[in-house]
This record gives C-alpha cells, sequence and structure tokens, in this order.
C-alpha cells in the first residue's frame, strides 16, 4: 500500500483532484507528512498507512474548516483511487 501512494503521489504533478495541490511531501516510514494548499490556505497533513486502512489528520485553518465537507471527500477519494492502481 505504501508504495502505490508513493508511486501515486510522486506521479500525481501534486495535484490531489481540482481543488487540492501538495507543496511538500515527506515520508517517515509508513507515514507521509505534507503541506497542502486549496483555495488559497496552505495546511499540514499526514497520512498513515496501516495494515487495512489509511489513517488521514488534517489541521484546518478556519476558512478550509468551512469547506471542509467538499475538500475531504476530494481527499478520499485520490488516495482510495491511488490505492486500488494496481
Amino acid at each position: 500500500m505504501v508504495r502505490r501512494l508513493k508511486e501515486g503521489f510522486a506521479g500525481n504533478n501534486s495535484q490531489l483532484g481540482p481543488m487540492i495541490a501538495m507543496e511538500q511531501a515527506t515520508w517517515e516510514g509508513d507515514t507521509l507528512h505534507c503541506r497542502m494548499r486549496a483555495l488559497g490556505q496552505t495546511t499540514a497533513a499526514s497520512i498513515e498507512v496501516l495494515e487495512d486502512a489509511l489513517r488521514i489528520e488534517v489541521s484546518l485553518p478556519w476558512l478550509l474548516a468551512k469547506a471542509a465537507k467538499h475538500l475531504l471527500p476530494i481527499l478520499r477519494k485520490e488516495a482510495t483511487r491511488l490505492l486500488a492502481k494496481k
């Protein structure tokens, strides 16, 4: 699962859907730490790869918190798409 995410994010040109761009990404073991930009705002996030799931944590500034119901499904969809690639 980690390999597929690394390859997917590397080949994705740092775009996660139409509204989210990944600016920095570093891997520490099975956890991706990154900074993302959406709607002109920057936020920190981490994606931990577990045995049978992903744990995604995002620290949202107030503007993005208001838009979270639209942004989080995009992040989930993109992560699922990357994991489904074989």
